[in-house]
């Protein structure tokens, strides 16, 4: 088991526990970060600090130390390529219509 902050670009790790404060756990719960949810690090800053990460179809910046809070255990295989591709512009003006 490892934290979110360690996960690398495009690895995939799925959400075990939130070690945050009540009001932060439970906003970011919202976003889709509870157990067994899948997240995946998209990309980092310039400066190493936040960082993106995909779950359950958005798009989430988190500081490092935000990140370093939420457990994350490594993903299987099937489950990781379950995950839906991020949708490229064509496709989101497609889904727009």
């Amino acid at each position: 088991m490892s934290v979110l902050s360690e996960l690398n670009v495009g690895e995939t790790g799925v959400v075990v526990a939130l070690d945050l404060p009540d009001s932060v756990q439970n906003h970011l719960m919202h976003m889709g970060f509870v157990p067994e949810s899948l997240v995946t690090a998209l990309r980092r800053a310039p400066a190493g600090d936040p960082m993106v990460y995909s779950i359950d179809g958005m798009e989430i910046a988190l500081r490092h130390e935000t990140a370093a809070a939420i457990r994350v255990r490594p993903a299987d295989k099937e489950s990781a390529a379950s995950e839906p591709a991020p949708l490229e512009p064509p496709e989101l003006l497609e889904v727009a219509r």
